[in-house]
């Protein structure tokens, strides 16, 4: 997760809900690379809120993060 983007000035990472799904969550579950690496990997259940924006991969002024979080599966023991 050591890579930080470098964007050029005027650049701002501003993503409809479509392109969020349609490009970059299809391409992670694909496994396919991202031409441009703007969402970081991170399992936002184990950082505070004011520890995220750290972890976002786009640094700059926006005050919107975009994270991939793993899903952890639900492992039912006993009778339901």
């Amino acid at each position: 997760m050591g890579k930080t983007s470098l964007l050029a000035p005027g650049f701002r990472f501003h993503p409809t809900d479509v392109e969020l799904v349609m490009y970059y969550l299809k391409r992670k579950v694909m496994g396919k690379r991202l031409h441009f690496e703007a969402i970081a990997e991170v399992d936002l259940y184990k950082f505070a809120p004011w520890d995220l924006p750290d972890k976002s991969l786009l640094k700059g002024g926006d005050m919107k993060w975009y994270f991939f979080c793993p899903v952890e599966k639900n492992i039912h023991v006993g009778l339901e």
